[in-house]
């Protein structure tokens, strides 16, 4: 059961201002989109693709790192990584299973030939994009295991773009089109309110005393 008397004790340390800010970007999450990265391995990448997710409003990211296991990039990630869920994985199985479970369709980000311009499609259900890695692409079994496949159509000499930048193009495309529909993609009531709290915890210097305070009472 949520502890709304522990997150108004908290939010007691924070400015109105502050306070206002959170309900103000809540209120514009989504979990309703989400993105995956499948074994990312140059670093400043993944924290680039954190930042894009809370830029355009995604709550959660899920992170493959099977060969390359590494840090976010602070400097890039600019405290994105307070305000995003981050969710990490060991292989992509794990990844492609957790999501299926909680009910997300399946679209891998990738220039093959039978997938469908960007322009053309819409989340018509709960969607997490995959992307893969700069040189090989997404592996077999996400591309098996997909329900879609996703391209941004390009029109120059060059057949691809970094993988933070394929992200944020499609992370802002996506987005927008939610925005402007009657699909039901905002945060629960109680996602929501959980997210309020945590964000508050992160917020307090030293809270573990504050909230060990909080229960001795």
């Amino acid at each position: 059961m949520f502890d709304h008397r522990l997150l108004e004790y908290l939010e007691g340390y924070l400015t109105e201002d502050r306070k206002g800010r959170f309900m103000e970007v809540l209120a514009q999450r989504t979990k309703y989109v989400t993105v995956a990265l499948e074994d990312v391995y140059q670093m400043h990448n993944t924290s680039a693709i954190i930042r894009s997710c809370d830029v355009f409003g995604l709550q959660e990211m899920h992170v493959v790192e099977d060969r390359f296991a590494q840090g976010l990039d602070k400097n890039i990630a600019m405290g994105a990584e307070k305000w995003v869920d981050v969710h990490r994985y060991g292989n992509s199985g794990e990844c492609l299973d957790a999501l299926k479970e909680s009910g997300y369709q399946i679209v891998a980000a990738t220039p093959h030939k039978d997938s469908i311009p960007l322009q053309d499609f819409f989340p018509k259900q709960r969607t997490a994009v995959f992307f893969g890695t700069e040189k090989e692409g997404l592996s077999e079994e996400v591309l098996q295991r997909a329900d879609g496949l996703l391209n941004i159509p390009m029109l120059g000499f060059s057949e691809s773009l970094n993988v933070s930048v394929s992200a944020a193009i499609i992370l802002q495309d996506l987005a927008q089109k939610l925005r402007t529909s009657d699909v039901d993609w905002p945060l629960s009531e109680l996602e929501i309110l959980e997210k309020r709290l945590d964000w508050t915890k992160k917020s307090i210097k030293h809270v573990k005393g504050i909230i060990k305070r909080y229960r001795s009472h």
